[in-house]
């Protein structure tokens, strides 16, 4: 028997929001907490655009559960990878459960308590919190995969950030996350000049004893 894939398809947006509504459901119902992140929450939390898969973001220990849980609504499921994803697909909606981001980003206690809930295409659901999912869009956007960047940005533009927890969870990618501020500041979007100050130092000035010293020049020989 050979193996059936695990690309989702390109369905109507009325099946799509059923998979989604079978898929929080079966979640709800085993008591196992998430998160939507990916398309989902970036269209919630930022600017709108559509996606024809489900992120959902789960505890590493849930993962599993999780897996059960879809498996039990009727979805073909298949652990992906051990380090990071599960996955489930049905009538051709694919369901990414993930449980490590990039960065070792986890869906902890924190995470968590700061889950919204809010509504997406008239389904209320738990979406992650817009700080997290700014560095996590920080830490995954490459040349390949731009929207990224440009979700981060939507979610700078639209949201009242708590800076003091955002930088707190930037240590997952310090660097990129203050790019992305300084970026946003030149495109006119209002970012903390106090946190970008603070995560600069945080990652510059912090260890004194190894600042720059001036190299002494080179000798030539005649």
């Amino acid at each position: 028997m050979t193996e059936e894939s695990f690309e989702g398809q390109h369905v109507d947006e009325p099946a799509f929001l059923d998979i989604l509504d079978e898929a929080v459901a079966a979640l709800d119902h085993n008591q196992i907490a998430y998160a939507a992140m990916g398309g989902i929450a970036s269209s919630v939390l930022g600017r709108d655009r559509w996606t024809h898969d489900i992120d959902l973001f789960v505890a590493p220990g849930d993962a599993g559960p999780a897996l059960d849980a879809l498996a039990g609504a009727g979805f073909r499921t298949q652990r992906t990878n051990e380090h990071w994803l599960y996955k489930g697909i049905k009538q051709g909606v694919l369901v990414d459960v993930l449980f490590k981001a990039k960065g070792d980003l986890t869906f902890d206690d924190d995470m968590r308590a700061r889950s919204l809930q809010r509504t997406f295409k008239g389904r209320s659901l738990k979406v992650m919190p817009p700080e997290d999912l700014l560095v996590i869009k920080a830490v995954i956007h490459d040349e390949e995969t731009p929207r990224h960047w440009h979700d981060a940005l939507g979610i700078l533009a639209a949201n009242e950030l708590d800076w003091e927890y955002l930088l707190r969870r930037a240590r997952h990618g310090a660097r990129r996350v203050l790019s992305l501020l300084l970026y946003a500041q030149s495109v006119d979007l209002l970012v903390s000049e106090a946190a970008i100050r603070d995560l600069f130092d945080s990652i510059y000035v912090s260890d004194r004893s190894s600042s720059w010293t001036k190299p002494t020049a080179l000798k030539t020989t005649t």
